[in-house]
């Protein structure tokens, strides 16, 4: 079996919402997802699921425990190699596409590849192709707004996957799209997840599109199942 791409181990966190009150979000979570995996993360509202993204996605850090990204703690790294890992290892995606709508889909995507030092030239062909396997080579110079609600999830999916990362982290990422358009987008989800090797942690509600994912974990007061 190839080593984690993603291991959580005994991650713990809580916050202060004011003295002397505070709130336990996470208890001793452990998590490991593989090489080309896609694992749902189901749980209620308020039960922690972003939390849980923020903290493997290295945008929080917990109070305990360690996180490990292909191999490297990262739990307690300083600000420049979480930095580094998040634009060369982690893609993101959320339940709203937060494309910029002043540049066209094309250019959204080539964006945070020429910010990761990629010439103009390499990220426009690594766009083209990404944009080409979601079947919208030929809206690529459209700006969002041009775009219906599932064409522009689209996009924001190939944005996360334009770096080719390691690990790519949703949050509901099909949860503001009408159920055709979400089986549409979900399929071409795991379809470039599959097809890249990748590892992919999803938070959603959605039972049915957590039964098609390769395995399902809960999070129920603060623990990972």
């Amino acid at each position: 079996m190839s080593d984690p791409i993603l291991k959580l181990d005994q991650i713990s966190k809580s916050y202060n919402i004011g003295r002397p009150n505070q709130v336990t979000v996470l208890r001793s979570c452990n998590l490991q997802i593989e090489p080309g995996q896609v694992v749902s993360l189901v749980a209620p509202s308020g039960a922690g699921k972003s939390t849980l993204l923020h903290i493997a996605g290295l945008l929080d850090t917990p109070d305990e425990g360690e996180l490990n990204i292909i191999g490297k703690k990262m739990a307690h790294a300083g600000d420049k190699q979480r930095t580094h890992m998040r634009r060369t290892k982690i893609g993101f995606v959320y339940q709203f596409h937060h494309l910029l709508p002043e540049f066209t889909a094309l250019e959204n995507i080539m964006l945070p590849q020429q910010a990761n030092g990629k010439s103009a030239f390499e990220a426009r062909r690594q766009a083209i192709k990404l944009l080409d396997q979601v079947g919208l080579a030929d809206r690529k110079d459209h700006r969002p707004g041009e775009l219906s609600g599932g064409e522009q999830q689209r996009v924001a999916f190939c944005r996360a996957l334009s770096n080719s990362p390691k690990l790519l982290l949703a949050d509901e990422p099909t949860g503001n799209l009408d159920q055709e358009t979400s089986e549409h987008v979900f399929g071409i989800l795991m379809e470039l997840v599959h097809s890249t090797g990748m590892a992919a942690l999803i938070a959603t509600h959605n039972l049915h599109l957590a039964s098609r994912m390769d395995r399902n974990v809960v999070l129920d007061k603060g623990k990972v199942t």
